[in-house]
């Protein structure tokens, strides 16, 4: 089984922590393939970049030369999972989504821990398009921003410690979900600390794609993921800037799971 896992920023170092994290999940036998996208933001950290994150995402993804089992988009909160269902014929799956279903198995309501403050009104939108905002007790900010989380790991462990920990004293938590790509493998850490379970989005979103793989479940096409018509969608993909030889089309630039 091979899943893409598609970073939304273009820092190849959180790519390669990402997809190490996945691997390290991942059963015997599923290959990871990390991907960054060919152009977008460092870091996805608004509206703005996540809106642009979502067009270099479906793009790395339609560019991609072989085959694949399923699709990790490794963003939290971020824009473009539905985009994504619509080209895809295999499985797609999102951290939030992930981390938040995962988490509703756990206890009777969770909590997100994210970077900044600015991302948290983006994340609630998406727990509320995903049916999911009613389990969510809260989302609190650490106030570190994506690329932070990288360059001082005893600062990140002790910013999100403390606000699972508020999470649950204060918001009524049972669960805390990291809503970052950029905390994967930072669970075990954070459990010590709040003393609740953590589920890592990244180790949830290998976990529901290789069960979705192996049920041979895929997203439905009746209606509201059905694939684009075919047509001419001038410009696309837009890593033709880039050099690459992209189709003339969507529905023709959609590799084959054959």
């Amino acid at each position: 089984m091979r899943i893409l896992l598609v970073n939304v920023n273009t820092t190849s170092s959180v790519t390669d922590a990402i997809a190490a994290r996945a691997r390290a999940a991942a059963r015997p036998g599923t290959e990871i393939e990390g991907l960054t996208p060919f152009f977008g933001p460092e870091s996805v950290e608004g509206n703005f970049e996540s809106y642009l994150a979502a067009v270099a995402v479906m793009d790395r993804v339609l560019t991609y030369d072989g085959s694949y089992d399923a699709v990790i988009q490794a963003g939290f909160g971020e824009h473009g999972r539905e985009g994504l269902q619509e080209l895809c014929d295999v499985p797609v799956v999102d951290l939030t989504d992930a981390a938040a279903h995962l988490a509703c198995l756990l206890g009777h309501r969770f909590s997100v821990v994210t970077s900044l403050d600015r991302t948290v009104p983006q994340i609630e939108d998406r727990l509320r398009l995903a049916g999911l905002d009613g389990r969510c007790a809260s989302v609190r900010a650490s106030g570190l921003g994506v690329l932070d989380l990288e360059r001082d790991h005893a600062a990140a462990i002790s910013a999100i410690a403390e606000q699972a920990r508020l999470a649950v004293d204060r918001d009524g938590a049972e669960v805390i979900c990291l809503g970052c790509g950029g905390m994967a493998g930072l669970d075990s850490e954070v459990r010590s600390a709040a003393g609740a379970p953590v589920v890592d989005g990244v180790a949830a979103a290998v976990a529901l794609a290789e069960s979705l793989v192996g049920l041979g479940l895929t997203t439905s096409k009746v209606r509201a993921y059905t694939r684009p018509r075919p047509k001419t969608v001038s410009g696309w993909p837009l890593s033709t800037a880039l050099g690459s030889r992209p189709p003339s089309s969507l529905e023709a630039a959609h590799p084959s799971r054959d």
